[in-house]
């Protein structure tokens, strides 16, 4: 007799996973589809937070509340329901998550940066669904509930877009100590020579698709002259001087040449200049230390506007950070290097 429970046991978990996989896998696509319309205007956009954040809880709600039906709680407690409820709706995400990469609707950076998010309010979702499965007994009221929580992201969405996306000024400050003189840091901050490759390496943003930096060439000097950044991928940063004491401190305003940026060398929903983040300025200063030992600080701002900016600026102000780093020891190699 055990052994006969044993293996109805087993055949219903394998059946319950199946199925909350598929279920959420086909509901996340669904909603990508839809909302990744163009003819679907403002009312549906992929960087909402109907989408971003109330997607992922409707898949675990559904992986869940659908799958259960072959589960039967004379084998398993209420508890082990609700715990299977929190990591059920995974396998559905994950998979929607590869396949949106594999179609190419995503970029590898989007979708490392949702993974965390997707798997915890997935969880949120699902565990919801477990609380609605123990709660409702009627098979034709949970059809109901289905139903609803399904269509529940298409009736908000377009609501969602009546209100403006409130935008944030963050600010990314990052240092580095260089062994040399406030002179010879100056002569490699005021403009950058060209980085060859035995300078540039290997740095986690560049292997998630941000292109490297290339050069910054400096045509005219102090406030009002400008500065051409250059990255991989044919990005082009304008930069006009607003601040510019020799030896101390240089300061500009930024902005991207977004024309000219081929439309594969950022993912669209991170594209700097876009309506989503920007790069408004930057700021190098030399603060001295010692004889012979300077600090030099890089600071920029960047405005970040999505309906989620809660979640969304820990990763920019970590990106930026990242990439003002990477600039910062090249500068500090060479200028070491030059005395």
């Amino acid at each position: 007799m055990l052994e006969s429970n044993n293996s109805v046991t087993d055949s219903q978990g394998k059946k319950v996973i199946a199925v909350s996989a598929v279920v959420g896998l086909l509901y996340g696509l669904l909603c990508r589809l839809i909302f990744g319309l163009k003819q679907g205007g403002d009312a549906y956009a992929i960087m909402s937070s109907t989408f971003i954040i109330g997607v992922p809880v409707i898949i675990g709600f559904l992986a869940v509340m659908v799958s259960t039906r072959y589960y039967s709680p004379k084998i398993e407690s209420p508890f082990t329901l609700l715990f299977m409820s929190l990591i059920l709706p995974w396998g559905g995400a994950l998979s929607f998550l590869f396949c949106s990469f594999i179609f190419l609707w995503e970029g590898l950076i989007c979708i490392i940066l949702w993974l965390p998010m997707v798997m915890i309010l997935s969880s949120v979702g699902g565990f919801l669904g477990g609380i609605f499965r123990l709660i409702i007994y009627k098979q034709k009221t949970r059809n109901y509930c289905i139903g609803f929580f399904a269509l529940l992201p298409f009736l908000i969405a377009p609501a969602e877009q009546l209100r403006e996306r409130a935008t944030d000024i963050r600010e990314v400050h990052s240092s580095i100590d260089i062994e040399a003189t406030a002179e010879a840091v100056w002569l490699q901050i005021r403009s950058v020579p060209e980085i060859n490759d035995s300078e540039h390496r290997s740095e986690i943003i560049h292997r998630l698709g941000f292109p490297r930096p290339l050069a910054a060439r400096l045509e005219g000097e102090g406030v009002g002259s400008v500065r051409y950044a250059t990255f991989e991928g044919d990005v082009l940063f304008i930069e006009k001087v607003t601040e510019w004491v020799p030896n101390e401190s240089i300061a500009f305003t930024i902005e991207a040449d977004t024309e000219n940026i081929p439309p594969d060398t950022f993912d669209q929903h991170v594209t700097v200049g876009g309506p989503y983040f920007d790069v408004l300025d930057g700021r190098y200063w030399i603060e001295t230390l010692d004889a012979g030992l300077v600090r030099l600080h890089l600071e920029s701002n960047q405005r970040l506007s999505t309906g989620f900016n809660f979640y969304s600026h820990l990763w920019t102000e970590w990106l930026m950070d990242r990439m003002q780093t990477y600039i910062l020891v090249i500068i500090k190699e060479r200028a070491e290097a030059a005395i």
